[in-house]
């Protein structure tokens, strides 16, 4: 397949994207139809878009199908679910944390305000107070918000009432005071909430209905930012997590402790862990930088790991070889089994967003706004097209059907303006 490109515009084209396998149960939840986006990593919880998505032919600002101003800041990126988009913002100086709706064709349905007062006081100048995305259980919305000294769970409708709030943990960074990122995950009838930080970390399960507790365990005493992910390894189902300096996989009906890597990856970690059969993926960037495989089998082995840093985003595999770029912009193709190298390529910039898989093709945003969509194969890099979209991109983008979404920043007479972009094929 061709894929033209007019280097001399900028403007991105991209590869048609192939069909991938149907839409599966998430993490036991209801079947998502495969033209949804229900929680943070998508239909397959591995960022794969759904099979019969489709990227973009263009993604220049003149190709823009609509543009909504988004109120606040945030990072979280946003879910798609029936005809909506939804996503969440906070207003420091308003001192308000809130979710919103936007319809398929742009417009803004509701923002409700979930939290006013109780944002922390200090945070990364590269976090936000609405950085984890929200979470769809086919019937209700779930947030959480690091607000008021803990992290609080929120229930809402889809047309945005506040159905149960909750405590999920205690959560008061001291040493780093650099706020919270990991999105919920729902698991059956749980919503499972992870709060890595240096006193009374946990992992915990709440009851979707009415937001009972379920199971809670204690984490080691670590700030890290990684959001839980479940996969059928090993002939089971396992939540795994990096971060706190080990590799650990749970039961996410119960929380008992599957197995755990100690020394493995890094203190903190941000990157939500991806798998290849039995094989398992992470990456960290602090206080060392490391790339790690691990057999998921519960023997506790490392099967290979190299120096390369993904810390903020996320990695992906596709067909027995693993995907990254990482931090200072180098986009590498390893493979899965023994960690070699296939190819590796400096596409340039900083990385925030994740990359995301349509088809045969990768498609990631750096921090400046600049987009790249590339080949997912690991004969070679094939650069099929690139892009810019904003000043500032840290949500990763989501692909439902034939239209891409994507949250940018812009800079408008020296003002942040956030917005929420949509590019149909």
């Amino acid at each position: 397949m061709t894929h033209p490109f007019d280097r001399r515009t900028a403007i991105a084209t991209f590869a048609s994207a192939a069909t991938l396998m149907s839409s599966l149960p998430v993490r036991g939840q209801n079947t998502a139809a495969k033209d949804q986006w229900w929680c943070w990593r998508g239909p397959q919880g591995n960022n794969h878009a759904a099979g019969g998505a489709r990227l973009p032919r263009s993604i220049a600002t003149t190709s823009i199908t609509w543009s909504v101003d988004l109120p606040g800041r945030g990072h979280s990126t946003p879910v798609f679910v029936g005809d909506a988009l939804y996503l969440t913002t906070a207003d420091k100086t308003a001192g308000t944390q809130s979710v919103l709706a936007v319809s398929r064709s742009g417009d803004v349905l509701w923002e409700k305000v979930v939290h006013r007062g109780g944002l922390p006081t200090e945070n990364h100048p590269k976090n936000t107070e609405a950085s984890p995305s929200l979470a769809y259980d086919g019937d209700a919305l779930f947030a959480s918000f690091y607000n008021s000294g803990g992290i609080q769970l929120t229930k809402l409708t889809a047309d945005g009432n506040i159905v149960w709030q909750r405590e999920a943990g205690k959560y008061n960074p001291q040493r780093y005071k650099y706020g919270y990122a990991a999105s919920p995950l729902i698991y059956r009838d749980t919503v499972i909430v992870i709060g890595d930080y240096d006193d009374e970390a946990f992992l915990g399960a709440f009851d979707r209905d009415g937001g009972q507790l379920r199971w809670k365990i204690k984490r080691p005493g670590m700030l890290s930012f990684s959001s839980p992910i479940v996969a059928d390894i090993a002939g089971r189902e396992q939540l795994l997590l990096s971060g706190a300096e080990m590799v650990a996989a749970y039961d996410p009906a119960s929380g008992e402790l599957l197995w755990k890597v100690p020394g493995a990856t890094t203190m903190a970690t941000c990157g939500t862990m991806v798998w290849d059969g039995d094989l398992v993926f992470a990456s960290g960037g602090y206080p060392k930088a490391e790339t790690v495989c691990i057999a998921g089998d519960g023997s506790g082995r490392v099967l290979w790991s190299n120096n390369s840093k993904c810390y903020e985003q996320s990695m992906l595999v596709r067909d027995g070889y693993l995907y990254a770029v990482t931090d200072n912009g180098v986009a590498y193709c390893w493979r899965g089994r023994d960690g070699q190298t296939m190819w590796r390529q400096r596409i340039g910039g900083k990385y925030s967003s994740s990359p995301l898989l349509v088809g045969d093709t990768i498609v990631v945003f750096n921090e400046g706004g600049d987009g790249f969509a590339y080949a997912a194969t690991p004969e070679r890099f094939e650069l099929r097209g690139r892009g810019k979209v904003g000043d500032e991109v840290f949500a990763s983008p989501i692909v439902v059907g034939d239209t891409m979404y994507v949250r940018v920043a812009v800079d408008s007479d020296g003002r942040r303006q956030e917005k929420l972009l949509a590019y149909t094929r």
